[in-house]
């Protein structure tokens, strides 16, 4: 094994990383010891509520503010020391980004790939690709004072991809969206996996839930937990399976729910209406037998699921 890997700095293995990461206001704390890596690749969720720190931690890493203590880095480059060329690693998406309206959507990437100095041909190469990864080819030759609010965001996305950056930094791009448009721009974010990593700042955790891979969830300045998003669902899992039974299997065998309820793996059987619930004190044994039990029984199902908490269920335990 090369040493030289052993020995490289974290900064260099993640997309981006920070180091005790903090900003004060006066006396107040707006972000206290942030230690994060993020991997190459993800997508990854920065989660919490409005004023826990979210847009300060982007303004940190974007290099649009100083720390009061602590450093970070995007793509191995430390961007908390006014480094142009480590902002030229990441696009930034702001939650109110600004256009020119009187333009087409391809005039206006064309006009920031000239800020890039890109050459021509390498400045139209780019616009085309940001363009079919937003999914705005259709649209490209339409002036941006009539794109919806789902569009703009997108075309703000893809003026943040030109130059190619490896990070692509979004600050609440979906907070201002009615249900369509964060319907169109989640679809693109999810698909832009693979092509760049993605920092996901929001406090709408079905977001967050929906599209992103790995998930931080930062309260009043501090960082409660990182994981990835299965192992985080898996973790606060309601142990419990949920049975709706067709109305040809009404009323509810006796017979079924004794045979369960004498089961080691069972803690409690729950019947409401046509449903129920089986809580299990082991759930692999449980996930096991429970299916050859309903059809020794012949009980008829229409829904069968090993109950999941959502995203808000566990956010709402973990940051109260």
């Amino acid at each position: 094994m090369d040493k030289s890997q052993n020995n490289q700095h974290p900064s260099q293995e993640f997309a981006i990383h920070t180091q005790s990461l903090s900003r004060r206001y006066g006396e107040v704390e707006a972000l206290v010891d942030l230690n994060l890596s993020v991997p190459y690749g993800s997508i990854f969720g920065y989660l919490g509520r409005n004023g826990a720190g979210k847009t300060t931690t982007i303004r940190l890493l974007t290099g649009l503010a100083q720390p009061t203590q602590g450093r970070a880095w995007v793509a191995g480059h430390e961007t908390t020391n006014s480094s142009n060329y480590a902002r030229s690693l990441f696009g930034y998406l702001p939650q109110e980004p600004g256009f020119y309206s009187w333009m087409t959507g391809r005039e206006f990437l064309l006009h920031v790939s000239r800020l890039f100095s890109l050459p021509p041909k390498e400045g139209k190469k780019q616009v085309d690709r940001t363009l079919k990864l937003t999914g705005l080819q259709s649209a490209a030759k339409r002036k941006i004072g009539g794109y919806s609010g789902g569009m703009k965001q997108r075309l703000a996305i893809a003026q943040a991809l030109i130059g190619e950056p490896p990070v692509l930094i979004l600050d609440e791009p979906t907070s201002s969206l009615d249900p369509a448009g964060r319907h169109e721009l989640l679809d693109m974010i999810a698909n832009l996996k693979g092509e760049v990593t993605v920092f996901f700042s929001s406090h709408i955790l079905g977001d967050i839930e929906r599209v992103c891979d790995t998930i931080a969830v930062i309260h009043e300045g501090h960082l409660l937990l990182v994981s990835n998003r299965e192992q985080l669902l898996e973790e606060y899992a309601v142990n419990a399976a949920v049975m709706q039974l067709d109305s040809s299997s009404l009323p509810i065998s006796e017979d079924f729910v004794s045979d369960l309820e004498k089961r080691n793996w069972v803690s409690r059987v729950t019947i409401d209406g046509n449903s129920i619930s089986v809580l299990a004190s082991d759930v692999p044994q449980g996930k096991d037998e429970l299916l050859s039990i309903i059809v020794k029984h012949n009980v008829r199902i229409n829904r069968y699921e090993w109950v999941r908490p959502s995203l808000e269920e566990i956010f709402l335990k973990i940051s109260h």
